[in-house]
């Protein structure tokens, strides 16, 4: 629509200003020293939502971090769109990696790069800037909710209990998320779903103390050659997850799905180059993009013990962590694979040790149809952008908050994400193209209008 391009090509600069402004502040919801950052960031996103034209914006606060809720309400039998994001990030560690400040973003080769840029304050700010457009030229034809919360990173401890508390706050025909990514600029896709996430810590305990390595060692159980034997176990020749129990509910994807995603181009030599590696490594009896969309994993995301300053240390240490985290597909249950893999590494433990295992936290899978109503309108407004109609793909990463939202509102969530695997999400150097951001600016605005118009799909 030409009263949207023009309307967003005479403030581009500006939306570009204020996601900057956006990115400088360290909302890391995982440190306490950021707390007053946390605090920061969310009235900075309540006085935009209200700049953009929400006719209310107010910070909730929970027993974690607050939550921002705005709405623009136009007409109650309109169909209400729910926008959900979070405005908290990832921890900027190993610092040493990045090649500008963290939260002092650049712009380098039409790219943003700051902590946040993709994942998710620039994937949830075009929407903020999608209902400024279609406020000020008068074409908004849908109720308008958003709710950005600031511990999605955390794994969303706090929100369950503020959305179960707030249903009728929240009421809506669709949700509407931002966080995840496309195939290409050149070949767009939406992604249909998401994997469930199980998140546990395991200590082994050897010794009541560190020891000699030349006095006791051989005669003493070292906890971190037991805790990598016991990760090790985990998978077996053909990398297939080796926990018991872990497939017993896996719903397999469909011979037609596979056929589906195959569809999507992909250069396996281009994704080596892009990552250093020289080749890659998965689950047998299935190709790449099935290993990080339709299979489940289970990953060892760190490890420590023992002596890892400079110099040498010649020590048996008394104990040896480890955060280890399980991908879920269609069927699994959090609860249940968390249960199996803190019963697998306590019954593994050999005598000589001792070991404790603790859940952090977790999410459900979730699957979007691709008949719903929201599905379509999403499909519609990218081709009218994009020139062609987007793949169908599922996510790899988790958004734990999906299945709660389904069942305790009762509607279809609707993943639109305008971000690319190469990212950098979780990592140093985290990138956002101004492209991306631009056309999700100029594409979310059709995904209201064609929704207004779900009837005529």
């Amino acid at each position: 629509m030409q009263a949207w391009n023009d309307y967003q090509g005479k403030n581009k600069e500006r939306f570009l200003d204020e996601l900057l402004e956006l990115l400088r502040i360290p909302s890391v919801s995982a440190r306490r020293e950021h707390k007053e950052d946390m605090m920061k960031c969310a009235e900075a996103v309540q006085r935009r939502l209200l700049e953009a034209g929400a006719g209310k914006a107010e910070i909730y606060t929970t027993d974690g971090h607050p939550v921002v809720y705005a709405e623009k309400i136009t007409d109650p039998a309109a169909p209400t769109v729910l926008v959900y994001g979070h405005y908290d990030v990832q921890p900027a560690d190993p610092l040493e990696l990045w090649k500008s400040g963290p939260f002092e973003p650049v712009i380098k080769d039409g790219k943003i790069f700051a902590r946040g840029a993709c994942d998710d304050k620039g994937q949830f700010y075009m929407h903020v800037k999608a209902l400024e457009t279609l406020v000020n030229t008068n074409t908004l034809t849908t109720n308008i909710k958003f709710i950005i919360e600031g511990e999605e990173e955390v794994g969303s401890p706090n929100l369950a209990k503020f959305v179960e508390s707030h249903t009728e706050l929240l009421a809506s025909d669709v949700i509407l998320i931002s966080d995840t990514a496309m195939i290409s600029m050149d070949t767009p896709s939406i992604d249909i779903g998401v994997r469930g996430l199980s998140y546990i810590e395991v200590e082994v305990t050897g010794p009541n103390r560190d020891l000699h390595s030349g006095v006791y060692g051989g005669a003493v159980a070292n906890p971190i050659t037991i805790l990598t034997q016991m990760i090790a176990s985990c998978h077996d020749a053909n990398n297939h997850i080796s926990i018991p129990g872990f497939y017993d509910d896996v719903l397999e994807a469909s011979p037609e799905e596979r056929k589906l995603m195959a569809k999507a181009p992909f250069d396996e030599k281009a994704y080596e180059e892009d990552l250093g590696v020289k080749a890659l490594w998965g689950e047998k009896g299935y190709t790449t993009n099935e290993r990080t969309g339709i299979r489940h994993t289970l990953e060892l995301n760190g490890i420590w013990g023992g002596y890892t300053g400079e110099g040498a240390k010649t020590v048996l240490p008394a104990k040896a962590h480890a955060k280890i985290s399980a991908r879920l597909v269609p069927n699994q249950s959090s609860k249940v694979i968390t249960e199996k893999l803190l019963k697998y590494f306590k019954d593994i433990a050999p005598a000589g040790v001792t070991v404790k295992a603790e859940e952090h936290h977790g999410g459900e899978p979730y699957i979007t149809p691709i008949d719903s109503p929201g599905y379509k309108a999403a499909a519609k407004a990218i081709e009218t952008t994009f020139g062609k109609a987007p793949i169908p793909v599922r996510g790899g990463g988790s958004i734990p908050i999906c299945a709660l939202f389904e069942k305790a509102l009762g509607v279809k969530i609707v993943f639109m994400g305008f971000g690319l695997d190469s990212d950098n999400l979780h990592s140093p150097n985290e990138k956002f193209d101004l492209f991306n951001y631009y056309k999700g600016i100029e594409t979310i605005p059709y995904f209201h209008k064609y929704f207004a118009e779900k009837f005529e799909i």
